[in-house]
């Protein structure tokens, strides 16, 4: 059993007789009737994607998924392809399988990539909490502009788009937290 608290991205648990892998957090929400988790999850039988809120405390049962390493070998159209590094068998997914995640993948990085199985069928990937990424365009931070957290929206390699503070330029190398898409600070490379 896996209760609300324990679900994060990645995690693949049965709701409502439908297993289901949470792709993103949305955030959490308290009222009167206590916090509420919003998560985007897809269907892994379906492929559906749908938003959910989970309540705290509730209960749910956990979904038996395999787990293979692999290093992403290269990108065609909107087909990933990644390698086992053991066996050199290949395996494609598209992007629409990778949901938020393609836009954090690059077959230039050298990390490896947890692809998950669910009866024999890739479902998903689980990437490092980190990964970075070069600004390939951002506008430039004005002079004298950055009383508090002030940030601006930025175009990495992989085409996504990043909020990043005002002294961000292009070409700089930056960490990406791949749980939410947020900018965590300047690469030390």
């Amino acid at each position: 059993m896996v209760t609300t608290s324990e679900i994060k991205v990645g995690s693949a648990f049965m709701y409502e007789n439908n297993p289901l892998m949470v792709q993103r957090m949305l955030g959490q929400k308290s009222g009167r009737g206590g916090m509420v988790t919003k998560l985007r999850v897809k269907n892994i039988v379906t492929g559906q994607t749908q938003d959910l809120g989970l309540d705290a405390g509730e209960k749910f049962d956990e979904v038996d998924l395999d787990e293979k390493t692999m290093k992403l070998s290269y990108i065609e159209g909107d087909t990933y392809v990644f390698m086992d590094q053991e066996t050199y068998e290949q395996l494609e997914m598209t992007k629409e399988d990778l949901g938020d995640n393609a836009g954090y993948l690059s077959p230039d990085d050298d990390i490896d990539i947890s692809i998950t199985f669910y009866e024999g069928k890739p479902v998903g990937v689980k990437l490092p909490v980190n990964v970075t990424r070069t600004i390939t365009y951002c506008e430039p931070g004005v002079k004298g502009n950055t009383s508090g957290k002030t940030f601006k929206p930025a175009t990495v390699d992989t085409g996504i788009e990043v909020n990043v503070p005002l002294f961000c330029n292009e070409g700089e190398r930056i960490v990406i937290d791949t749980r939410d898409g947020s900018f965590v600070e300047r690469a030390k490379d």
